[in-house]
């Protein structure tokens, strides 16, 4: 009776043993299905709906791709849109907005959720700090208060492109203190609090929206006074400014 007793205990045991292991490697199965739906979604393209979409058209709309509503609903316009932005942006213009295309736009929460740099810093602008972040806003406040959205955007772009370049310090304090940069520090306007929109356009000039494409430096023609300025290689115009090479 004793043996019996211990092999029906042997019994349930191993039964309990494989059924753990059966849930846990459904588990496991579920997860990666998880993982792997969040990844799908990530990825954008016509017949996409919801909040990222419009997010897309939005950034879209202010550079002048789209001109269409911001309705969430990823369309033929929304498409047309995005493939005229890859083709400017050097990128494979097949309409679909994924790593890459995300990586262009600024949109690096969604760049992450596709495998890109997970490390954020507490501002959420792409490793900067908070102290970078305002000191950003201030500048661009202190540049360009009287610009449209876009033209506020490409003086902090223009900024963020020198820390970037090796000709230029390497942080966001040392490009706008440095000697003779910019008016607004030698005049004393870069002391102004700056306004929501200014910290709007730092965030979106920081998390890698550039109007300039790639441009160093920017100049009000009207009252530009260097020669040396004016020599310089004008990509576009953006309100009262020229963004240059």
């Amino acid at each position: 009776m004793k043996k019996f007793l211990l092999f029906a205990a042997l019994s349930i045991a191993v039964a309990a043993s494989v059924a753990t292991g059966t849930v846990a490697t459904v588990g496991h199965f579920r997860e990666e299905a998880a993982a792997e739906t969040t990844v799908a979604a990530a990825v954008l393209r016509q017949g996409s709906t919801g909040a990222e979409v419009r997010e897309v058209q939005r950034r879209l709309k202010q550079w002048g791709y789209y001109n269409g509503a911001l309705d969430g609903i990823f369309g033929a316009g929304t498409k047309k849109a995005v493939i005229a932005f890859q083709k400017k942006n050097g990128l494979t213009a097949d309409g679909v907005v994924g790593k890459a295309t995300y990586a262009a736009l600024g949109m690096n929460d969604s760049y992450n959720a596709l495998g890109g740099n997970s490390n954020q810093s507490s501002s959420g602008s792409s490793g900067y700090t908070n102290s970078d972040l305002y000191l950003l806003a201030k500048a661009i406040y202190a540049e360009g208060r009287g610009e449209s959205y876009t033209g506020q955007v490409a003086i902090g772009a223009v900024i963020m492109n020198r820390v970037r370049s090796s000709s230029f310090p390497n942080t966001v304090s040392g490009v706008i203190y440095q000697k003779g940069a910019f008016t607004a520090v030698t005049d004393g306007q870069i002391n102004l609090e700056p306004n929501q929109t200014a910290y709007n356009a730092a965030r979106d000039a920081m998390n890698g929206w550039d109007p300039t494409y790639g441009c160093l430096y920017y100049y009000n023609p009207a009252v530009a006074t260097s020669s040396w300025i004016f020599g310089r290689k004008t990509v576009t115009v953006i309100g009262k400014h020229v963004f240059a090479i």
